[in-house]
């Protein structure tokens, strides 16, 4: 089983509730088909860094599961059909961007950066 992390941008004229329904349908694709989530982030509305499909904003959401690899090709066939869906990126994560993930959700980097500034 490996690690992977999506990030989904989803349309900007969706109201916040549609939004969290669309993510949350994903996140059931995922659960249904034995994926373990490690975490879950929604950014919210951002701006992008180059117009896709005339629009200037997206909702942003992060998601790290650990999966088997069949199940990536049953998720962005979802994320494909859907026309509320701008852009999407899977990644399967290495030793160290699990490491480096774990120690950001422990709040490790913040402790470092504490101590130098007092």
């Amino acid at each position: 089983m490996n690690q992977y992390e999506t990030v989904i941008v989803l349309t900007p004229l969706l109201s916040e509730e549609v939004a969290k329904e669309a993510l949350a349908k994903y996140k059931a694709v995922l659960v249904d088909n034995g994926a373990e989530i490690v975490q879950e982030d929604n950014w919210g509305l951002r701006k992008l860094a180059y117009p896709i499909e005339k629009k200037s904003n997206g909702f942003f959401s992060l998601t790290e599961y650990k999966s088997s690899g069949e199940l990536i090709a049953k998720l962005e066939l979802e994320l494909k059909r859907d026309e509320r869906v701008l852009r999407f990126l899977t990644i399967r994560l290495d030793k160290h961007a699990i490491a480096y993930n774990e120690k950001k959700r422990s709040g490790a980097f913040n402790k470092k950066t504490k101590e130098v500034a007092a």
